[in-house]
């Protein structure tokens, strides 16, 4: 089984910049070795300030829209605490990884501190 990799905000950004970790999560897909994942909300906080790189950063990935996710990350929203709109998009994207069997990678793990309860079991990575 290919391993996935539902990609956060932060990690589309490292990828954009070119940062060795996010690169080679890039170079695997390319190989056939790793499924990058994007929930369709995420795409919405990266495209700010749009980059030619930005089109081949997306062919490299297979593009999430699930209400199933979206519910379930609702879920979540509604057990915790000052809840903010930054806070949904990361949990649709703990959500993708929870129910997709995938790890979630970013640039900022303790964003999702919050929401580990709720998925427990999911793994984060930095880049």
């Amino acid at each position: 089984m290919i391993p996935r990799y539902v990609f956060d905000t932060g990690a589309l950004i490292a990828a954009e910049r070119g940062k060795a970790r996010a690169a080679r999560f890039l170079r695997l897909s390319h190989v056939g070795a790793a499924r990058l994942v994007v929930p369709l909300p995420v795409i919405a906080e990266w495209w700010r300030g749009r980059t030619d790189q930005r089109e081949e950063i997306l062919a490299s990935a297979e593009i999430i829209a699930s209400v199933a996710i979206t519910k379930a990350a609702g879920v979540a929203l509604s057990k915790t605490k000052d809840v903010d709109s930054r806070l949904t998009v990361d949990a649709i994207v703990i959500a993708t990884a929870a129910l997709l069997d995938a790890v979630i990678v970013t640039q900022d793990p303790k964003d999702f501190e919050r929401l580990g309860a709720h998925f427990p079991g999911v793994v984060v990575l930095s880049v």
